[in-house]
C-alpha cells in the first residue's frame, strides 16, 4: 500500500468507532502488534527514546526518531503515526523539517504537544508543519496534545475550558485531531467531544472508562501510551533478575516462543510486503 493510501486509511480510522492503539517502541514490538490485529501503529516517544538509550523528554536525536520510523514501516503493512513529543525544536521552521524526515521515513501521522509551552507555540508549529507536508503532497494526520490534565495547567473547575480554547486554536492551525491525555471523568469527556470540533483521543490509565463506553461516548481514539513498553521493561526486569540469580530466565507459562516470533518476519528481508 502507499503512502497516500495509509494517509487516507489512517484519517478514515478517525471518523467512526473507535481505534485503539498499542503503542510501538521498534520494529519488533510493532510488528508483533500487528500481527494481533492492530489497524493502525503508532510509537511511543518514552519506549522509542528507552529502546535507543535515552531519557524521554525530547532527549532524543530526531535522527534516531527517523531511523525508527524506517525501520517499523519497513515490516509493516499498516499506517503509522509518531509520537513526536514538542518537534525536538521550538522554533516552529526547525520542527517543520524535522517531521519532514518522519515523513520522508514513511510516517503518515504525527502527535505534537504543547507541554508546559504557550498553546500559541503549538500551533505555529502545527501550521507550518500542514504547511511542508501540503507542499510534498502529503495529508499527514495531526493529533495535538495538550498537557492540560497530564501536568495540572489548569484547576479542576477550568479544565474542560482551558482545554476546548486550546483546542480551537489548534483546529484553526490546522490541527485534525485533539489528544487529552489524563482526562478520566465522564462528563469532562462528554464536554470534550461535543464541543472540541475536532475527534477526541484519550489515554488508557486507571479511572478511564471502559472501551464500550468511550466508544458509546464518541471518543475516535485510544491509545495505550507508554504503559505496554513500561509493563515490558518489567517483565525483563523479572526475568533477568531471576536468571541473574539462578540462571533461569524462562517465563513459566510462555505465550510465544522463538519459532512464532520468528515466523513474524518471514519475507521481510526479500522484500515482500
Amino acid at each position: 500500500m502507499t503512502a497516500t493510501n495509509h494517509a487516507a486509511t489512517f484519517r478514515q480510522l478517525h471518523q467512526h468507532g473507535l481505534l485503539l492503539l498499542a503503542n510501538a517502541w521498534d520494529a519488533g514490538s510493532a510488528r508483533l502488534i500487528e500481527s494481533l490485529g492492530a489497524r493502525a501503529i503508532a510509537t511511543t516517544s518514552a519506549g522509542v527514546a528507552w529502546a535507543n538509550g535515552h531519557a524521554d523528554g525530547s532527549q532524543l536525536p530526531v535522527q534516531h526518531v527517523a531511523d525508527t520510523v524506517a525501520r517499523i514501516v519497513r515490516v509493516i503493512r499498516v499506517p503509522l503515526s509518531v509520537d513526536f513529543e514538542d518537534g525536538y525544536a521550538s522554533d516552529p521552521a526547525t520542527v517543520a523539517d524535522n517531521v519532514a524526515r518522519v515523513i520522508d521515513a514513511g510516517a503518515v501521522g504525527i502527535n505534537i504537544e504543547d507541554g508546559a509551552d504557550s498553546p500559541d507555540l503549538l500551533a505555529s508549529k502545527i501550521e507550518r508543519i500542514k504547511r511542508m507536508a501540503a507542499q510534498r503532497g502529503v495529508d499527514l494526520f495531526v493529533n495535538a496534545r495538550t498537557d492540560v490534565y497530564l501536568r495540572g495547567l489548569a484547576s479542576d473547575d477550568q479544565r474542560v475550558g482551558e482545554t476546548l480554547a486550546r483546542a480551537a486554536r489548534y483546529r484553526a492551525a490546522g490541527a485534525d485531531n485533539l489528544f487529552v491525555p489524563g482526562v478520566v471523568d465522564v462528563d469532562d469527556i462528554r464536554r470534550l467531544v461535543a464541543e472540541a470540533g475536532l475527534p477526541l483521543n484519550v489515554m488508557s490509565r486507571p479511572g478511564l472508562p471502559g472501551v464500550a463506553e468511550l466508544a458509546a461516548l464518541g471518543v475516535r481514539r485510544l491509545s495505550a501510551g507508554a504503559s505496554i513498553s513500561i509493563a515490558t521493561m518489567e517483565c525483563v526486569a523479572g526475568l533477568a533478575n531471576r536468571f541473574l540469580h539462578d540462571g533461569e530466565g524462562h517465563p513459566a507459562r510462555p505465550a510465544l516462543d522463538y519459532a512464532s516470533i520468528n515466523h513474524l518476519f518471514d519475507g521481510i528481508d526479500t522484500g515482500q510486503k
